[in-house]
């Protein structure tokens, strides 16, 4: 599992990796670009005024949304890709913290009409997705969501055949997410699979 050192040495080569990944479709970033523009897409059709973006790395997805003059809030652990991401979006609110410990004070002093997460929260266990999942959607606007792009399957039968699929690239450090488990704590809760071992959840408020 990459620390935030890790990531910070990631951050320069970071987009390509992840292109050359989904290009060739392979695990786990099959379906990446499907999934940053559905999500893009939907937030600009929701007319979001506030954005918060859990892991915005380096910017992919949220400067996208800034330049079409949507308001950014964010929190990452990497100093490397913030940097990045600044450069993007000079007035975005951003801050460095891992979140797994919390966000920021200021980030939950306030309240977004959509909040994003592209691959980021899979480095928290099962249980502290739904924990973590139910703070994020207090500080939801009413009418909000909460948009989560990542490595996930409709069920854990179907994550079992992924991992074996990938067997030795699997990544035995990151938690995937199962929308038959996840859809009993969240009743609002659906899912669209871009991929074979991606797809967007969705929450609304």
């Amino acid at each position: 599992m990459l620390d935030n050192k890790g990531f910070d040495l990631w951050a320069d080569g970071y987009d390509k990796s992840v292109g050359l990944s989904d290009e060739e479709n392979t695990y786990p970033f099959a379906g990446y670009k499907d999934i940053l523009n559905k999500i893009y897409k939907s937030v600009l059709e929701a007319k979001a005024k506030d954005v918060l973006d859990i892991g915005f790395g380096t910017a992919t997805l949220t400067s996208r949304l800034y330049d079409q003059g949507i308001r950014i809030y964010g929190q990452d652990f990497s100093e490397e890709m913030m940097k990045i991401a600044k450069e993007k979006m000079p007035n975005a609110d951003l801050y460095a913290g891992d979140f797994v410990r919390g966000l920021a004070s200021a980030l939950l002093d306030h309240k977004y009409d959509a909040i994003i997460a592209t691959y980021s929260l899979h480095h928290l266990g099962d249980e502290e997705k739904v924990s973590f999942i139910k703070s994020l959607v207090s500080i939801l606007n009413e009418g909000g969501k909460i948009y989560i792009g990542d490595v996930a399957f409709w069920s854990r039968k179907d994550l079992e055949a992924c991992r074996q699929e990938a067997k030795a690239y699997w990544d035995e450090d990151e938690f995937y997410f199962v929308y038959d488990e996840l859809k009993k704590e969240f009743s609002n809760l659906s899912f669209d699979q871009v991929s074979f071992c991606a797809g967007i959840l969705t929450i609304g408020k």
